[in-house]
């Protein structure tokens, strides 16, 4: 499909600065004259200018545009980068014509082994992001980062804070697992986090993840998509956002969480949402933070290390005896990163997954296991998978 008929090229003077040759900038291509050959790309940055999905946050339209200015004057990391900038998408006549188009072009994209890298625009149009995966015959472990959960279902609610509500009713159901980082407990309903425990899905409030940062990395290796929405991250770091908080994670370590979903070598879509340039200060610090996240994020994606191949020399086995169902647990340690994974086992008749599923987990999972407890980890994923 020829992508020009679904997107606009960047205004010329986003991409006519003066920028140094070491510049992230001069190290991918981007649709100014003519659209660049996205099939050949690992990633592609893809705009999307659409707000009505939002009731406060209008003016995020707008950034995707800010954010490239900041990003393309960075430096360019490690690594050869086959990076594409297909410009801004244009949106749809409604709301749910701009789901569809978004979706179709992720689907195109995944199709092709190309990562989407989508800036909104509101937090919303990570359901066209969702969408891309339906046809794909394939299960989609989602993590989601916001300061709330948008599990509102009632009619008069903006789309941005029903979109995850909707994802979680959409038909056909091919999501297996959801994990929320960053909420804050005293700005959600608490009967929304008892609907997620109900479906075996995870979330992790702010002060549970500022205090072990490290040990939510399982959590985001095991990502299919990741969703970013800017306000979980404080307003002190980012004021561009009408829903920015007094608390929330800090500008560091939204770059920590990016960095490890570019690390992750099953991840293949991520977006970053709610940014709102007519919010931002004069130094437009919001999309500083934004550009230094997909920064850390693309420089992960050039250290993937396709820890796969769980039978080769690469990796250490541990067997720990439990004195519970199952009888033992089977760990995996690679020698290179010092990650660990689980292999879990279900017997369920006809079912869709191998009988031996392998989890990202941690090194505190396999230190529980060896003191004869079941890892709330292990618990969780068999639920999922049963």
């Amino acid at each position: 499909m020829d992508l020009t008929i679904l997107f606009s090229p960047l205004d010329e003077s986003i991409y006519a600065g003066q920028y140094d040759n070491n510049s992230f900038f001069k190290s991918i291509k981007v649709y100014g004259e003519k659209m660049p050959d996205y099939k050949s790309a690992q990633v592609a940055i893809l705009g999307i200018p659409e707000e009505r999905g939002t009731s406060g946050n209008e003016g995020c339209a707008h950034g995707p545009d800010e954010i490239r200015k900041k990003l393309y004057s960075l430096k360019k990391g490690t690594g050869k980068y086959t990076l594409v900038d297909l410009g801004n998408l244009n949106v749809g006549i409604d709301l749910d014509e701009t789901y569809v188009r978004v979706s179709e072009v992720c689907r195109i994209l995944l199709e092709n082994n190309v990562l989407p890298l989508l800036l909104g625009g509101t937090h919303d149009l990570d359901y066209g992001q969702y969408r891309g995966y339906e046809e794909m015959e394939k299960l989609v472990s989602f993590l989601n980062v916001d300061a709330f959960l948008d599990l509102e279902d009632k009619k008069e609610a903006p789309p941005s804070r029903q979109h995850i509500h909707k994802m979680l009713l959409h038909e056909p159901n091919y999501l297996l697992s959801y994990t929320h980082l960053a909420h804050q407990t005293y700005l959600i309903d608490p009967l929304s986090v008892s609907i997620l425990e109900k479906l075996y899905f995870e979330a992790y409030r702010v002060g549970h993840l500022r205090s072990n940062l490290a040990e939510m990395e399982p959590a985001i290796r095991n990502a299919d998509m990741v969703s970013f929405d800017i306000t979980a991250i404080k307003s002190a770091d980012a004021p561009g956002n009408a829903n920015a908080q007094p608390f929330g994670l800090s500008g560091e370590e939204a770059c920590q969480i990016c960095w490890y979903a570019g690390l992750n070598e099953k991840l293949s879509s991520i977006g970053f949402y709610e940014y709102n340039p007519a919010l931002d200060d004069a130094h437009k610090k919001t999309a500083s933070v934004i550009a230094t996240m997909i920064w850390y994020f693309v420089e992960g994606f050039y250290h993937r290390k396709n820890e796969t191949n769980f039978k080769s020399n690469d990796f250490l086995k541990y067997v720990v005896s439990m004195p519970v169902e199952p009888e033992q647990i089977t760990f995996y340690k690679s020698k290179f990163t010092e990650k660990w994974w689980m292999e879990v086992e279900h017997h369920r008749p006809g079912s869709t997954y191998p009988r031996n599923t392998i989890v990202p987990c941690s090194y505190s999972d396999y230190q529980l296991a060896t003191h004869g407890d079941l890892p709330e980890r292990y618990i969780s994923s068999l639920a999922k998978l049963s």
